[in-house]
């Protein structure tokens, strides 16, 4: 099949408008009608995984990190990024990049950090804001349960785990067509009021562009009346880190040796113990200490997360353990869940995960 059946897959699953700004997610080698016949996961493109894409035939590299990260101005070799990029131009093979757009979903990458630790009760560490809109559209009544039915099946109106979630007030619509109008109901230059139901729906950003192409093509009037209004509710859907509960409480020694095991780490860094259980958990796959403050006021027992810089481990202030496990090793099983939802979504395609461990941090 074509490259943009499986990228239109991810960008509907991890919409490339969650991506942070800093970030370059999406086709980045490539054209997105080029057809592939089996595709590579893996969490870091390098030379070694071009290589391994090449002798198991597969002509589609789909990372978590991308490798185009900053301004790419030369491609003469000089470094892994650009021996890399020569390396799959030189043998055809495209690579795309799904990062902190699919960080930020509820069920991307923390999400399989929590199952990997069986934690319960999941939410958002930090929700984000200014990512979804109201829409307001005006419909006539004998129509509007029409329509409302049509922009459901689609997805739209949705609020966290309900669907199907509208508001509806009637009022009184007036209008008059001109003598080149065609007008649904009423006449030529003559005014017409009409019974109509004002909806309001719930929408992501991202959603917008369908969401006004959709309506214009089921709602009955000529010139469909709508507005989009944008709104600062949190998205609890869709950000940064998440928290979670144990089943049962556990010591922390217990709970460290847990996760060491869990997450093959070398070596987990960590602040002083409390001597208390652990419950709540805080985690955050990658590089999140900026979310240190978020996991105290969530009460969390231990903040679960890579990356740690040696003086912001005095942040815990003794209110809640610091663990780092790693960069790598608290985001190795993303593989997992994107070979996971593209087998299930295409069960005929071939999708293989990586055999190479791209970590390159070594421990003695």
């Amino acid at each position: 099949m074509q490259i943009s059946e499986i990228s239109n897959f991810l960008e509907q699953y991890a919409p490339l408008s969650s991506q942070e700004s800093y970030d370059n997610c999406g086709l980045l080698l490539g054209q997105p009608s080029k057809e592939i016949n089996s595709a590579l996961i893996c969490l870091d493109c390098t030379e070694e995984i071009i290589e391994e894409a090449i002798e198991k035939g597969c002509n589609l590299v789909i990372a978590h990190h991308p490798v185009i990260f900053s301004g790419v101005k030369k491609l003469n070799g000089s470094n892994y990024v650009e021996r890399t990029i020569i390396k799959a131009i030189e043998n055809k093979i495209a690579i795309y990049a799904i990062h902190t757009n699919l960080d930020n979903q509820l069920n991307g990458v923390n999400f399989e950090i929590a199952n990997r630790l069986q934690l319960k009760n999941l939410s958002i560490l930090a929700p984000k804001e200014n990512t979804l809109s109201k829409a307001v559209v005006y419909v006539p009544i004998t129509h509007t349960q029409e329509v409302l039915d049509k922009l459901f099946e689609l997805g739209f109106g949705t609020i966290g785990e309900y669907s199907n979630c509208s508001f509806q007030s009637e009022g009184i619509g007036t209008f008059q067509p001109s003598d080149k109008a065609n007008p649904f109901i009423g006449k030529q230059n003559e005014t017409t009021k009409v019974s109509e139901s004002r909806v309001e729906l719930l929408l992501k950003n991202n959603q917008i562009n369908s969401f006004l192409s959709t309506l214009k093509k089921i709602h009955p009037y000529e010139e469909v009346a709508y507005e989009i209004v944008p709104i600062k509710n949190i998205d609890k859907n869709e950000g940064s880190g998440m928290v979670g509960f144990l089943e049962q409480e556990m010591d922390e020694h217990s709970f460290l040796k847990l996760l060491k095991e869990t997450f093959q780490c070398g070596i987990i860094r960590h602040t002083n113990l409390l001597n208390k259980p652990i419950k709540k958990v805080a985690f955050c796959g990658g590089s999140g200490s900026f979310l240190l403050e978020k996991a105290k006021k969530e009460k969390a027992d231990i903040f679960i997360t890579g990356d740690y810089k040696y003086h912001d481990f005095f942040d815990a202030e003794n209110e809640i353990i610091i663990a780092d496990i790693g960069h790598f090793e608290s985001e190795q099983y993303t593989t997992n869940l994107l070979a996971d939802i593209l087998t299930k979504k295409f069960p005929t395609f071939a999708f293989e995960i990586t055999g190479i461990k791209t970590n390159p941090i070594n421990y003695f």
